[in-house]
């Protein structure tokens, strides 16, 4: 591990950066229709278990990187080929967030510009962040945040003077009860953008009072998930729901459809920084925890000379991962639950635990004996 502590509030602040960062781009649980933000509030809620789970693994091995008490409860062998399955998963979401950021910028400013060059100009960017350390990356946050949210309360305060909110689009509410809401929540939200979190148990044992750490993750993803139902709310009182469904990016289109008084109008801008904050720190999180398990594995005494292979890696995958966007999209919200989310983010970390209770309680007998 690097030698480097970060506070309660800068983890809570890379989290909500984290959570927000792609999932702001596309239409979230649009399968619920008008109640797109209930789903995602479900999912939430439903986010907490799990993280009740991270933390209470954390809490057995405060001290441990995840690829190192996988090894503990598991064995060498089948802890260190679950911790390798793992970092790669970092570095697949990264790639996959690295494509998203790609696919935006030639869509809202540069149609001309190879994906590849637009990929590698961000990366470049956070493979030189990665090698500073995780205090850098915490630092960056708290000042991305501030600007981040000054352009989040702007751009809401321009929205609601256009006179662009309708709010006969979001009714009726529930009209098909709560079995559709309950049904998106539990197949995508609770998974992206929530449980992805499952990254910063790579990140907690740098955390400088382990007793913060429960309720720094439930209000991190209370917060997010707050704003990501707002946002939804906007979308679709603004665009509607068929308008909101077809669009790839519809907050996009909302901050389009700005115009105040004749004057105050094509506020993309607003749209462009803000998704370049969120994804940026979104990348360098995953990225880092896949530089740290990485090193941790293979014994490599300095973390950072991992940064250049593996940003290269991430680079080229982004460009092979898909085709388009739309297979892009279609695999993200779709495929990839069932192959990845659901064992890593939830079957995994349950039968870790169990495990670890079994281990820690046999080890506590023992001494008593």
């Amino acid at each position: 591990m690097e030698k480097a502590k970060i506070s309660a509030i800068q983890l809570f602040i890379l989290m909500v950066l984290y959570e927000l960062g792609s999932a702001l781009l596309v239409p979230l649980a649009i399968g619920a229709k008008q109640d797109a933000w209930f789903a995602i509030l479900l999912g939430m809620l439903g986010s907490f278990v799990l993280f009740l789970v991270y933390h209470k693994l954390y809490t057995y091995y405060p001290n441990l990187l995840p690829t190192e008490y996988m090894q503990k409860i598991l064995g060498r062998v089948m802890g260190t080929v679950l911790a390798c399955v793992y970092v790669l998963y970092f570095m697949y979401d990264a790639s996959r967030v690295l494509r998203d950021f790609g696919e935006m910028l030639l869509a809202f400013a540069y149609p001309g510009t190879p994906l590849f060059i637009a990929n590698a100009l961000l990366i470049l960017v956070i493979i030189y962040t990665v090698r500073k350390g995780i205090e850098v990356i915490a630092r960056s946050g708290e000042l991305l945040f501030i600007f981040m949210y000054v352009l989040a309360i702007s751009g809401f305060i321009l929205i609601v003077t256009s006179g662009l909110i309708d709010i006969k689009n979001l009714q009726p509410t529930l009209e098909k009860g709560l079995l559709n809401p309950l049904k998106v929540a539990f197949s995508e939200t609770l998974y992206f953008p929530f449980t992805e979190a499952i990254v910063f148990t790579m990140i907690l044992p740098y955390l400088n009072d382990s007793k913060r750490a429960k309720v720094t993750m439930l209000c991190a993803t209370g917060l997010s998930g707050i704003n990501l139902a707002i946002t939804m709310l906007i979308n679709v009182s603004v665009l509607g729901v068929n308008l909101t469904e077809r669009s790839v990016f519809p907050l996009l289109t909302t901050v389009e459809s700005i115009q105040v008084a004749d004057f105050l109008e094509r506020l993309d801008v607003f749209f462009m920084v803000s998704m370049i904050i969120g994804i940026f720190i979104k990348i360098t999180v995953l990225f880092y925890a896949a530089t740290i398990g990485t090193a941790n594995l293979f014994k490599v005494s300095s973390p950072s000379r991992l940064s250049y292979p593996l940003g290269i890696i991430i680079l080229f995958l982004s460009i092979t991962i898909a085709s388009n966007v739309q297979e892009h999209l279609h695999e993200g919200l779709h495929v990839v639950k069932t192959i990845l989310h659901i064992p890593l983010f939830i079957v995994v970390p349950f039968i870790l635990l169990l495990l670890a209770v079994v281990k820690n309680r046999n080890k506590q007998e023992s001494k008593n004996i």
